[in-house]
């Protein structure tokens, strides 16, 4: 367990809080830029979130929320587990931490110039290992749990894609086997795979995909959207086939659905982001499936990913869904007791005319979508520990991090 920080050293860093809201963009970018010289370390790391600057958005973002709550990191529980998370999906080890270290003081010093004292640099050393040494613990925690997991396995894993479904006219699904023949790790629903890919051109390559199907000991099931420019998400809808192989880390991930601990839940989704809730409800019986209301925003009906599968729930009378069409209604768009469509976008109005203070709500989807709800529910009355949601990507937008 890593050794408390001393009063001196934790007051060093709340004093360099005004610093890091000026600069901490520039501190962010700077150890990038050091960090990612390194072929081996870059290749660590989604480069696409470097060239659209949302990784080191969000790092800006996360060493500010260190330096605020320094005197109560108890606050910052839920960032620790998502970083963790991340970090084991992408295998990231103990001796990498002095890499990032070398580079996060060295970008500090560079951008504070004169301001960076002795004193100062000193104190976030300290800050530094300390926080290292708290996700090194967890990480490990984590890989010997992946270790003990029947099917459970470190590193990155050989697996083929057995099957390739076109869900709809940008989303398809990969199912995946693990070429060994041997059982896989059952997931959670509401976690993701991680991926080592090396794609012709654009050279070695990391992302991250939501478990799109029930926990199962033989296979996952991945379900990508082609993203216009998108690198690796054209990869797999043109290239990827039946027999291509894929190097993949264990599950991750900390948005897990428990359902035996939340009596109504509403799935609350746009776009692609629904792919973690199919999972949970592909997993859930008859039963608890009467518990789900399902909520999402899609653009049109050729666009609608799963739209059968939540129609024919709904046609049996075991779950309640609302589906949303920017572009407008389709023409077949038959509605069913339990089953609603709307033309236009989830808006707040219509959220707030839909509030069960009971329940917990799960968001997922673009930004934008999970800040504009989740202002709607908190303002609706939904307490804060009933409003759970998952970035795609990295955690960039200020407002949506600090809205629970």
């Amino acid at each position: 367990m890593a050794a408390p920080l001393d009063d001196k050293t934790r007051s060093i860093v709340k004093a360099c809080v005004p610093a890091l809201e000026a600069h901490g963009l520039d501190i962010t970018q700077e150890m990038y830029k050091r960090l990612l010289a390194d072929p081996e370390v870059r290749d660590l790391f989604n480069m696409s979130h470097q060239k659209d600057g949302e990784q080191p958005k969000a790092l800006a973002l996360a060493v500010l929320a260190y330096a605020h709550n320094i005197d109560t990191l108890g606050n910052l529980g839920g960032m620790v587990e998502r970083i963790t998370q991340k970090h084991v999906g992408l295998n990231i080890l103990p001796e990498h931490y002095p890499l990032v270290g070398k580079a996060l003081l060295g970008a500090i010093e560079h951008v504070l110039g004169d301001a960076a004292t002795p004193e100062i640099m000193e104190a976030w050393a300290k800050a530094y290992w300390f926080l290292a040494d708290v996700l090194i613990g967890r990480e490990k925690q984590i890989y010997d749990e992946h270790e003990a997991a029947p099917g459970g396995w470190i590193g990155w894993r050989s697996f083929r894609v057995r099957s390739v479904t076109q869900e709809s006219s940008i989303i398809r699904s990969f199912e995946l086997v693990p070429t060994d023949g041997k059982p896989v790790m059952k997931h959670l629903p509401g976690q993701y795979l991680s991926f080592k890919l090396d794609i012709p051109g654009h050279g070695s390559q990391r992302r991250n995909y939501s478990i799109s199907s029930a926990p199962s000991s033989d296979h996952y099931r991945i379900s990508v959207r082609k993203e216009e420019g998108g690198v690796v998400s054209s990869w797999f809808h043109d290239v990827v086939h039946e027999g291509t192989e894929l190097q993949v880390s264990a599950p991750a991930g900390d948005f897990v659905y428990d359902s035996a601990n939340e009596q109504k839940t509403v799935f609350l989704s746009a776009g692609i982001g629904l792919t973690p809730f199919i999972s949970a409800i592909d997993a859930l019986s008859a039963d608890e499936k009467k518990k789900i209301r399902f909520i999402h925003g899609a653009h049109a009906a050729d666009t609608n990913a799963f739209g059968a599968d939540i129609r024919k729930l709904a046609d049996a009378g075991v779950l309640q869904a609302d589906i949303f069409f920017s572009a407008g209604l389709p023409s077949d768009a038959v509605e069913v007791p339990s089953m609603h469509y709307h033309a236009g976008r989830i808006t707040k109005d219509w959220l707030t005319t839909q509030i069960d203070p009971g329940a917990v709500y799960r968001l997922c989807g673009p930004d934008g979508f999970m800040r504009d709800m989740v202002e709607t529910l908190k303002a609706a009355g939904v307490p804060v520990a009933n409003i759970r949601y998952e970035f795609f990507g990295s955690a960039a937008d200020a407002e949506l991090l600090a809205a629970v």
